[in-house]
């Protein structure tokens, strides 16, 4: 066993970190200092760090991240316009590494020798918090105690919490669940079975659509550089745009999507993803873009959307490509500022209207009402077009021949 004096352990309260962090000490005879991110989650936070020490943490952070995840993970992901396998909006997977980063500064202050993580040896988190480790902290030591331990199961879990005087909660929990600001997941229970149509319970941000309201809200939103900045012409921070638009897109079932998706460790994976404010960004920013991104300039774009999204997913936040990539990204979106007006109506956005100084949308040459555009203009951008199509031809009349 590695000498290990102090560990720094991503802790949230529940039954498994709560195990952990008990396992820890009496492993690795270490001390332990318990992180909590706030990351605008719905879960009441207090009593956390209580329940740390009581558990046997030296120390115990909760830690407010909300600004710096929307400023600079979530936006930069949506000025990228990440969406993974065309579907998911990678609501846990963007909010990893800026945990990892969290539990890297708080391990650099107190001089701890590593890092530890709850994440299970079958899913995505596992690597994603051990690659940002690698890229941040490559000198600091992760214990990932899923790979370690032989307690492989919720029973084993709970027995260990009773032998140790560790409180639980009683509430039977149904499924396995991330939240953040932006979103909320859930796997497990009937969802491990893609046959099986999600419980009515299975419901946290967006409510079904047969509930939302039978009349149309409408909603606008200000971007300046890809970003956005204003709900309904109101000036907001961040953190507050996304918590906005997350209440305003729920309440009308806007952002629930239930699919199997492929995790990098290999295997499949169904789960139910609630993003209610990320979906609506994503579709009013990718309908401004259409005004204010050159024809050119959003393919290449979106070619590169596909794989900055694998980037996000796998882990590779802290990547050189995925830097690389933000840096287009960036550049792509100078000119990305303006206004969407949408209606919202059971599970729908439609955008209505979207105004930009930078616009590209000349009513002059898009009009039916004359304007300064030749048609005849056409027929030579149509005779050097096709010149490769009719040399193609010719040479395919002659191999027939």
């Amino acid at each position: 066993m590695q000498d290990i004096k102090k560990v720094v352990l991503a802790y949230s309260g529940g039954l498994d970190t709560s195990v952990i962090l008990k396992w820890l000490i009496e492993t690795y005879k270490c001390e332990v200092i318990a992180v909590t991110a706030n990351l605008g989650q719905p879960e009441d936070l207090s009593g956390v760090e209580e329940k740390a020490l009581k558990t046997g943490a030296s120390k115990a952070y909760v830690v407010d991240l909300r600004e710096e995840m929307a400023k600079d993970f979530v936006f930069p992901m949506m000025r990228g316009a990440a969406i993974y396998e065309g579907r998911y909006l990678l609501g846990t997977s963007i909010a990893r590494p800026l945990i990892a980063k969290a539990l890297v500064d708080i391990a650099r202050k107190e001089g701890a020798d590593a890092i530890s993580h709850g994440a299970t040896g079958k899913g995505n988190d596992q690597v994603r918090f051990e690659f940002a480790a690698s890229a941040l902290a490559p000198d600091i030591k992760v214990i990932a105690p899923w790979r370690e331990w032989e307690l492989m199961s919720r029973t084993a879990l709970t027995a260990f919490a009773d032998k140790h005087g560790i409180p639980i909660s009683s509430a039977a929990k149904r499924y396995s669940m991330d939240a953040n600001m932006l979103h909320t997941s859930f796997e497990g229970s009937e969802l491990e079975n893609p046959g099986n149509e999600p419980h009515e319970s299975c419901h946290e941000r967006c409510v079904p659509v047969e509930q939302a309201p039978d009349t149309p809200e409408m909603v606008s939103v200000d971007f300046e550089c890809g970003n956005p900045v204003a709900v309904n012409g109101k000036a907001l921070s961040p953190a507050a745009i996304i918590t906005t638009l997350a209440e305003i897109a729920g309440r009308n079932g806007i952002g629930r999507d239930d699919m199997v998706e492929n995790r990098f460790v290999g295997m499949k994976c169904r789960g139910v993803y609630e993003n209610p404010a990320g979906t609506l960004l994503y579709k009013l920013h990718r309908d401004l873009e259409g005004i204010c991104l050159d024809r050119e300039l959003l393919g290449i774009r979106d070619m590169l959307a596909v794989r900055y999204s694998q980037c996000v997913y796998n882990g590779f936040w802290y990547s050189p490509e995925r830097e690389a990539m933000q840096a287009f990204m960036d550049k792509s979106q100078e000119g990305v500022t303006g206004t969407v007006r949408a209606k919202l109506y059971k599970g729908g956005v439609w955008p209505l209207a979207r105004t930009s100084p930078n616009s590209l949308f000349s009513e002059d040459l898009a009009t039916f009402e004359g304007g300064d555009y030749d048609h005849k203009d056409a027929a030579g951008f149509i005779r050097l077009n096709s010149l490769r199509l009719r040399l193609h031809a010719a040479v395919k009349n002659k191999l027939k021949g």
